[in-house]
């Protein structure tokens, strides 16, 4: 197994960024290009996050997958064309196209997904929905489903409370209607594409929470309304908060599922 720190110019992104990528390799030649899993960190996070605080270099040995874990800065892996920081497309388009080209992996959907945790899990299920071409599964770990339904009396009010959740999203309300940063907005608009008698790829959903994690009725709430709009998703729960023993645990549960 290999550890290896990617450095490289995105044309998307306008600038030198890096990616760790864990690379299994013991391999012969003519073995079956590898699948590959996008991990995404949360917010306060960089791409060192889950090499640092998780299993996740021997657990990608085990399950002979390749593991790609960018920065997304505290962006909620969104496009802010304000501050030309795109990176939901870095992420959705840039990346799996570029890794493919560095190492020997597989071209097909259904041998690329995306994962991540807190903002990552709201990254991975967003990107899995609007790139349903790239990704063959998403699979959000305690998802920071920051969006709720705006107060009419209060259209203006702020989304989240550590100051850069405004810088992405707007108001509460901008959010909330917006058919490209709001997950569940994508997910309707994919399923009704699918209605309509358009070939579209629906990617499988993994999605888990701790039961003592604050941010786990939101999970359970987004959970729900994709079942409502008729997307067969696995959701598993167990004891945890928002944290690290919680996430090492669950990202085998992924891989398995995988």
């Amino acid at each position: 197994m290999a550890l290896l720190a990617v450095n490289f110019m995105s044309s998307v992104l306008r600038r030198p960024v890096t990616a760790n990528v864990v690379l299994p390799t013991d391999r012969n030649p003519s073995d079956a290009p590898l699948r590959m899993l996008v991990l995404l960190h949360g917010a306060l996070g960089n791409c060192n996050d889950w090499v640092t605080n998780t299993r996740i270099q021997s657990l990608a040995e085990e399950k002979n997958i390749c593991v790609i874990m960018p920065s997304g800065e505290n962006s909620f892996y969104l496009d802010n064309p304000l501050s030309s920081n795109y990176f939901g497309t870095y992420v959705g388009e840039e990346l799996p196209v570029l890794m493919r080209r560095m190492f020997n992996l597989s071209s097909r959907r259904e041998d690329c997904f995306i994962s991540g945790l807190s903002m990552g899990g709201f990254g991975a299920l967003r990107l899995g929905l609007k790139y349903s071409d790239t990704f063959g599964a998403a699979a959000p770990l305690s998802g920071a489903y920051v969006l709720h339904e705006p107060d009419p009396a209060n259209e203006d009010e702020e989304v989240g409370k550590m100051g850069f959740e405004t810088s992405c999203f707007g108001s509460m309300r901008q959010g909330w209607e917006s058919p490209e940063n709001n997950p569940l907005n994508l997910a309707r608009a994919l399923k009704e594409r699918e209605r309509a008698g358009e070939a579209v790829n629906i990617p499988r959903i993994y999605m888990a929470c701790g039961t003592e994690d604050p941010l786990y009725s939101a999970n359970c709430s987004v959970r729900d309304e994709l079942l409502c709009m008729g997307y067969e998703l696995s959701w598993e729960q167990g004891p945890g908060r928002h944290e690290w023993d919680f996430w090492d645990r669950f990202i085998e549960r992924v891989l398995d599922w995988l």
